[in-house]
């Protein structure tokens, strides 16, 4: 905290002599200046270096000193400048009517020089006690919106390096991951208005989907190679092997889950994601053979959004579709394959998705 004697304080009263008995009663411990008007005063105030505290007589001409601290009240910029009432007034509801104003204190004519000072010292002190809190807590803010940063930042790497060992095993899908992120993110938007969704689709939970969706194959890690690299069709039992990599990324998200034994919001999108995001509106997907509403809504997002991006990305068995026919396949998926509502979206951010499509095409394409 700053010491007493570095404090300055400015004098305002009409009267030449009570300015002088003041000036020499302060002058000593303090930097002290004068004003002899409301309006020269709050030109003070209002420059720099603003005073420490002020000391205000309440009978001036023009503009009385009741006037002076609504004034100062209403601005930003002086309203936290301690005010002391210097009066004459000797009735209880002329002080009543100062506090409730926001005067600090009351000093009484013919001033008692002790009092003053001590009256004084004592609004210096609280002053600098509420500014060193200030400052504390602008510190802290500051530190802790650093650490919350550096936390957001690790933790999308965490997810990004995670979801990269997905990707590296199926070294086909190039930018699939950051496509189908802005996929569901430009999605999720388009709905977080929307009646049926406006309650879930806060933008907490847009921010987490969003974070998420990079998960939605981990589980691949888990398929065997001869599989997850074949360039030709699979057999159906290649294919029932391969629907199980749905099943191990929720469970090795929900590991991980308990390994810290708390909920984290994020890790549980996650996991319905990398659960659900096979499963057909129509209840014809897998793995649990879900229908409707009864696929969490961060999994029919990714739905449609991985659907997308597979019709028009290039694999070795196929080339990729062009975006107008990927189109017209979402739209045949409606009521079967994917929320009717979510086409909707789809089709009305068609512009939007193609956008994305092209701004992160895998290099060839």
């Amino acid at each position: 905290m700053t010491q007493n004697s570095s404090a300055t304080i400015l004098i305002v009263d009409d009267m030449a002599e009570n300015l002088h008995v003041f000036s020499e009663l302060l002058r000593p411990q303090y930097r002290v200046l004068a004003a002899t008007s409301g309006p020269v005063a709050l030109r003070i105030a209002n420059s720099l270096p603003k005073p420490d505290l002020i000391l205000l007589d309440v009978m001036m001409p023009e503009m009385d000193g009741y006037e002076v601290l609504r004034t100062l009240q209403d601005n930003d910029a002086t309203r936290n400048i301690p005010v002391i009432f210097v009066t004459a007034l000797a009735e209880s509801s002329d002080e009543e009517l100062g506090l409730r104003l926001g005067a600090v204190d009351y000093i009484a004519k013919p001033i008692k020089p002790l009092v003053a000072l001590a009256r004084v010292r004592t609004q210096l002190e609280a002053k600098q006690a509420r500014d060193w809190l200030q400052n504390q807590n602008v510190l802290l803010e500051a530190e802790v919106a650093k650490r919350m940063a550096e936390n957001n930042l690790t933790q999308q790497i965490s997810i990004r390096a995670l979801a990269h060992l997905a990707e590296i095993r199926d070294t086909e899908t190039g930018n699939h991951l950051r496509r189908t992120q802005g996929y569901v993110h430009c999605l999720a938007l388009s709905l977080k208005q929307h009646p049926r969704f406006a309650d879930t689709l806060t933008d907490r939970y847009i921010d987490l989907l969003s974070r998420s969706a990079p998960l939605h194959d981990i589980g691949k890690v888990g398929i065997p190679d001869y599989i997850l690299l074949k360039p030709g069709k699979l057999t159906p039992e290649e294919w029932a092997i391969m629907q199980t990599h749905s099943k191990m990324g929720s469970d090795a998200i929900e590991a991980a889950e308990n390994d810290f034994q708390v909920k984290i919001p994020f890790l549980t999108i996650a996991k319905q994601i990398a659960h659900w995001h096979h499963e057909k509106w129509d209840g014809t997907g897998y793995p649990d053979g879900l229908a409707g509403d009864e696929i969490p809504v961060c999994a029919r997002i990714m739905a449609l959004a991985d659907v997308f991006d597979a019709l028009t990305s290039a694999r070795a068995y196929k080339a990729p579709m062009p975006y107008a026919e990927a189109r017209d396949v979402i739209i045949a998926g409606s009521g079967k394959h994917f929320d009717p509502d979510l086409v909707e979206a789809f089709i009305a951010n068609f512009d939007e998705f193609s956008k994305i499509g092209r701004q992160l095409a895998d290099a060839g394409q």
